[in-house]
């Protein structure tokens, strides 16, 4: 993992932010514009640059790029702060903080927002990794436990796994905690499948999971491509899609970011968003996907 300091372009303000917010971060590759979602893993009390760290992906689109070819005094567009993945949203006396690979970015943002803040809330962070050397903020986490006797830090490393029996020997009083939790779809799987019924929990997906919808309801073509798939009622586009094996644009699914904007050609949707479509985009007959569920049956331009 790599981490890639930002500063606001000249005369722009410094950005406020919330640990464990994130940007969407629109790239220029060869001409084409790709957005993708970093988590912000800096602190908001301490002064300088924002952070991103970003797990070189192989195969991937913009995480190689970044580590190639994204080095000092090159550019990006920012959009945010966004998400409510934060402390500053569920105040608690104690957290658990679970995460496995790139998930620890918003949790070592949310832990040293705690450690700067001198608070006494009691914190426990587990983080999964494959190795000793997978551990990202490895050092700082063990420096900042040394120094703040409310922060407990625990490394799972390959074989030994993150269970439930393992869960309640590290954090015994688990249902008493506020719990984040970010990695991968099989990990954030696992550890809900864990927690006792009524835990405080929240977790943080930047992908959208093929999970199985309802048969039948109204049919959806994606005009350019020629695609079609069907979406039950209440079920938003992009899941269907998703279930149905068609990959298209997205990044928060939470109708925040608005990477997943799509011209409606024909029919009708119910949509609920946070912010990610202006007024113009609506008035123009364009829809969030993550967060529109069919009415009728649709055309997309895509």
């Amino acid at each position: 993992m790599r981490t890639f300091l930002l500063e606001p372009a000249d005369g722009q303000r410094e950005l406020a932010y919330s640990p464990g917010q994130y940007l969407d971060l629109a790239f220029d590759l060869d001409g084409e514009e790709v957005h993708r979602c970093y988590t912000l893993s800096s602190s908001p009390l301490r002064p300088g640059p924002l952070a991103i760290t970003v797990r070189r992906v192989p195969g991937g689109r913009v995480s190689p790029w970044l580590h190639d070819r994204f080095g000092p005094g090159a550019t990006v567009r920012a959009r945010g702060p966004l998400g409510r993945f934060s402390t500053a949203d569920h105040p608690a006396p104690a957290y658990l903080f679970l995460s496995g690979g790139a998930g620890a970015t918003p949790m070592i943002s949310m832990t040293r927002a705690l450690f700067d803040a001198g608070s006494a809330a009691d914190a426990v962070f587990v983080h999964s990794a494959r190795g000793p050397e997978h551990i990202p903020f490895r050092r700082e986490l063990e420096l900042m436990a040394a120094a703040a006797p409310a922060l407990r830090v625990h490394h799972l490393c390959e074989p030994e796994l993150l269970t439930a029996e393992a869960l309640a020997d590290l954090v015994p009083d688990l249902p008493a905690r506020e719990i984040f939790c970010c990695g991968p779809a099989g990990y954030m799987a696992a550890v809900r499948a864990m927690l006792p019924a009524g835990a405080r929990y929240h977790q943080e997906s930047f992908t959208v999971e093929a999970e199985p919808v309802a048969a039948g309801g109204f049919a959806v073509r994606l005009a350019r491509s020629g695609v079609d798939f069907p979406c039950p009622p209440g079920t938003p586009l992009l899941r269907a899609a998703a279930a149905a094996g068609v990959t298209l644009p997205s990044s928060c699914g939470e109708g925040l970011c608005g990477t997943c904007v799509t011209p409606l050609v024909q029919g009708s949707v119910e949509m609920h968003h946070n912010g990610g479509l202006g007024p113009r985009d609506e008035a123009a007959g364009r829809i969030l996907l993550c967060c529109s569920t069919p009415l009728e049956d649709l055309v997309l331009d895509a």
